[in-house]
């Protein structure tokens, strides 16, 4: 009877544990539900027609590109999300996904979304979603996140680009309306990020992410907070008396605008912990309701407008 040495010993490969719904999750469904709804709006919005088999594959495209981007994300800081309560329960930290299985599964996904929408649609707008891609996974999340309390400021030009990559789908060119839309986004992005790192701060400081509160403190969060705020609601306005969006847009732009401001300054006022925390959260509630409901309006201003073209 042979022995078998120890050392020669093949170990078994790992059989992993995932489900379709760990998959799922490391797209980051939430956000890809943002990304789809801002680039619809680039979408419709855009110029010309554009048929709608290629529509849908445009959206599809930017939405495995966002999902994408998220697993790649996930990949990446599978240590940080393991210290952080709001992230612990990812597929990664619980074990059920590997990083080396995230980072395949996200790579192929980015692959195919942008061959799939250089091939079928431009390749203008294809290369501009890898861009996207690119600066959310390597800009963002390998060289920002961990390095500066200003990540989530530059960061976020990536959040900012699926209308951008949509109008180029459905165009083959730039032009101001999509460059507004990417403002709007860019600027609402900083408070609406640091008023969640208001009250995660202590998620952050665990796992060591230099987020302006953990970094500068809450006071300096604060102030930032209500100067991007005030710019966010003159970006946002400003289309109107420019000429490039309607009334109707113009109006609920500055009644959800004041609401908004109010709310920040309400985070600045507030200094005690418990009220500030209320103020926050208040804060970060709206304005995810604030971006959806300026968006939402550009689409149902276009809506409105080719139907009354159509009666007419």
């Amino acid at each position: 009877m042979s022995v078998v040495d120890q050392n020669s010993i093949v170990l078994a490969p790992r059989i992993s544990e995932a489900e379709v719904s760990d998959y799922i999750a490391l797209l980051k469904p939430r956000v890809m539900s943002l990304v789809i709804f801002t680039a619809l709006v680039g979408l419709v919005m855009a110029p010309g027609h554009i048929h709608p088999v290629l529509a849908f594959t445009s959206l599809l495209c930017i939405a495995v590109g966002a999902g994408a981007s998220g697993a790649l994300n996930m990949a990446f800081e599978g240590d940080l999300d393991a210290k952080m309560t709001r992230t612990a329960n990812r597929p990664i930290p619980r074990g059920r996904i590997t990083p080396a299985e995230a980072t395949a599964f996200g790579m192929t996904l980015a692959f195919f979304s942008v061959l799939t929408l250089g091939i079928l649609v431009n390749w203008f707008a294809g290369g501009l979603l890898a861009f996207t891609i690119f600066f959310y996974v390597v800009i963002y999340t390998l060289l920002l996140k961990r390095r500066t309390a200003q990540n989530i400021v530059i960061g976020g030009a990536a959040g900012s680009l699926p209308p951008v990559v949509a109008w180029v789908a459905a165009t083959g060119s730039l032009s101001v309306e999509p460059l507004l839309l990417f403002l709007i986004i860019f600027f609402w992005t900083p408070p609406h990020f640091w008023a969640l790192a208001m009250f995660r701060s202590e998620d952050y400081a665990r796992a060591g992410v230099p987020m302006l509160p953990v970094v500068a403190g809450p006071d300096a969060t604060r102030l930032q907070i209500l100067l991007y705020t005030i710019v966010l609601v003159a970006i946002a306005a400003a289309p109107w008396p420019l000429g490039y969006f309607d009334a109707v847009y113009g109006v609920i732009s500055l009644a959800l605008g004041a609401v908004m401001l109010a709310l920040a300054i309400n985070v600045y006022r507030r200094r005690e912990r418990a009220e500030s925390l209320r103020a926050t959260r208040k804060l970060f509630a709206f304005s995810i309701l604030y971006l959806f409901a300026l968006f939402a309006t550009l689409l149902l201003e276009v809506v409105v407008r080719a139907l009354l073209h159509v009666i007419w």
